[in-house]
């Protein structure tokens, strides 16, 4: 019996795409530059990298690491926003047969010391104002190659002038590399017209080392391979191309490179598809964002639910002055899209939005609402051609429960991470072989299926409230207080309480020129839930932490709020 959710894919999907190519994205690369050498494959800040642009680059990056003693299967770290030199670094590194391991330029020095360690990375390629931080803890490593980048030589002419004058110096990208270290530009240049390495790179050699807080919640480095990026590519790229076209429609991406998401997701769908890929180097900046989504003229936009919420509250949209009629197709994961939140974005755009899911363990083994078809406010959508789910019960792991019933979300594909680097007893404790055969990964996400098919998350098991013996979701008040008018972003968690054990206390912020009290709230809420689930307390605050990601940091609200 075929699964339930085929039912409802849209009409140009297949149910499997299945056998993929035996390929990487170097291959796809060479397919690009073999038919239009000088299509544009990357755009930044108005400057173009054609598709030759980053052969060459990449071609002369790998022949610098080769010379320098970079063997096959060693780990070269990649601390850079999006930039053009993390395209160029990361295929110089697969062509000279290397892994990459995109790091968070936000690490404090401890946290880049021990993923470095982690991994046992001997060469890292730095935008300079993390230079100073690398320098500080390169001893402790195994990195003896430090490769340093400045954001202005990938600016057009003007910009980086402006650049020079007003912003090299003050915002630390002004350094002096200490003896050793070389230049990215000065590699580029020396090698630009070395040959080749002969260092073949097939599907299913190592590519990437993913860092991940793992379905455990403990920091890990996740391992991809090289076929993984294609057949992510290929099911994401037989999902969207009803609204998207190849080669011509802009993909934007202001989502880190060193996230699943972008890295492996919005990567392997640019390439297949051959489409334009626009960085974003700080999706923070809403501004700039704003003026890059004008120029570029983007087809198709990728974010989280933080973003969208701050591009609708922006007074340039607000006001009609930004245009976004040539978006057809927004993808929202990471982090739960609140209905509230795709309603105004969909109303203000004429775009659709769809909402999907992943996490780093599943290598962009997607669940995605209909580009056309049927989408369900709430859902995460249904699996992609060739990828499967179960939903079993917590205690033993095993048992399929029905349709309705919650349990621990599984997913199988042809993609799934290979294991966490040097860490078998955690590889062996998120994939695991069942009756029906496997590997199943188990996501530590807590879900429910309908009849349909559709995937509603109810939440991670680590932040379900016991308060006063039920079991209380945070996202389902979330979703209740997100939809009140005057409110722009929520995050709930439990909290300590003498008489209930926990109860749930919601942090919330308000619209500009907006108002509300807590006992407006409470109001509200006791609409629309049962009065065990109102949250106790309401705190009102001018933003949320959140992960690079969107992800509203729920432990450190709460820790917050205890002293912990």
């Amino acid at each position: 019996m075929q699964p339930r959710w085929l039912d409802h894919y849209d009409p140009d999907v297949p149910p499997t795409l299945a056998p993929y190519p035996d390929r990487t994205l170097l291959d796809c690369l060479d397919e690009i530059v073999n038919k239009q050498p000088r299509h544009p494959l990357v755009l930044f800040k108005g400057a173009t990298l054609t598709a030759e642009g980053l052969q060459q680059r990449s071609q002369a990056m790998a022949a610098a690491l080769v010379e320098a003693g970079v063997e096959p299967g060693a780990r070269v770290a990649l601390l850079l926003p999006n930039t053009p030199q993390f395209l160029i670094a990361q295929f110089g590194i697969w062509k000279a047969g290397a892994i990459a391991v995109p790091l968070n330029p936000l690490y404090s020095e401890r946290e880049l010391q021990e993923a470095l360690t982690a991994t046992g990375a001997t060469a890292v390629v730095t935008l300079t104002p993390f230079y100073t931080r690398v320098k500080a803890v390169q001893a402790r490593t195994a990195v003896r190659l430090v490769i340093a980048t400045s954001i202005k030589e990938y600016l057009p002419p003007m910009l980086r002038v402006l650049f020079v004058l007003f912003k090299e110096r003050k915002d630390g990208h002004h350094i002096r590399l200490q003896t050793g270290d070389v230049w990215l530009r000065d590699l580029l240049r020396r090698y630009q017209d070395a040959p080749a390495p002969n260092r073949p790179v097939g599907p299913d050699d190592p590519a990437v080392v993913l860092s991940s807080g793992g379905t455990t919640g403990t920091p890990k480095g996740v391992l991809g391979r090289h076929r993984d990026y294609v057949i992510a590519g290929i099911q994401l790229h037989a999902w969207t191309r009803s609204a998207r076209m190849d080669w011509l429609d802009t993909v934007m991406l202001p989502l880190p490179l060193f996230h699943v998401y972008a890295n492996v997701g919005v990567q392997g769908l640019a390439f297949i598809g051959r489409n334009p890929l626009s960085l974003v180097p700080n999706p923070r900046d809403i501004p700039d964002l704003l003026d890059t989504i004008a120029k570029v003229r983007p087809g198709c936009f990728n974010g989280v639910p933080a973003l969208y919420t701050a591009i609708l509250n922006h007074p340039r949209v607000q006001k009609g002055e930004i245009d976004l009629s040539s978006i057809k197709l927004c993808v929202c994961g990471s982090a739960p899209l609140m209905a509230e939140t795709k309603r105004r974005f969909e109303e203000a755009t004429g775009a659709r939005i769809v909402e999907g899911y992943s996490l780093t363990e599943a290598m962009m083994a997607c669940l995605v609402n209909p580009v056309r078809g049927t989408q369900k406010v709430g859902s995460i959508g249904v699996p992609l051609p060739d990828v499967e789910v179960l939903v079993v019960d917590t205690d033993t792991g095993d048992r399929e429960l029905p349709a309705g019933d919650p349990g621990e979300l599984l997913l199988r594909a042809p993609q799934l991470m290979q294991g966490y680097w040097n860490n078998p007893g955690e590889t062996a404790t998120a994939l695991r072989v069942h009756g029906n055969g496997g590997p199943w990964l188990h996501t530590g996400d807590l879900a429910y299926q309908d009849e349909d098919g559709f995937v509603f998350i109810v939440d991670r098991t680590k932040d379900m409230i016991k308060t006063s013996g039920f079991q209380v979701w945070p996202r389902e008040i979330e979703e209740v207080v997100a939809a009140h008018p005057a409110v722009m972003e929520v995050g709930v968690a439990g909290v300590p309480h003498a008489t209930k054990g926990e109860a749930a206390r919601a942090w919330v912020v308000l619209r500009d020129g907006h108002t509300a009290t807590a006992e407006e709230l409470r109001a509200w809420c006791l609409e629309r839930l049962a009065p065990y689930k109102v949250p106790a307390e309401f705190e009102f605050r001018s933003s949320l932490p959140k992960t690079i990601v969107g992800k509203v940091l729920r432990r450190a609200l709460t820790s917050e709020h205890t002293g912990s």
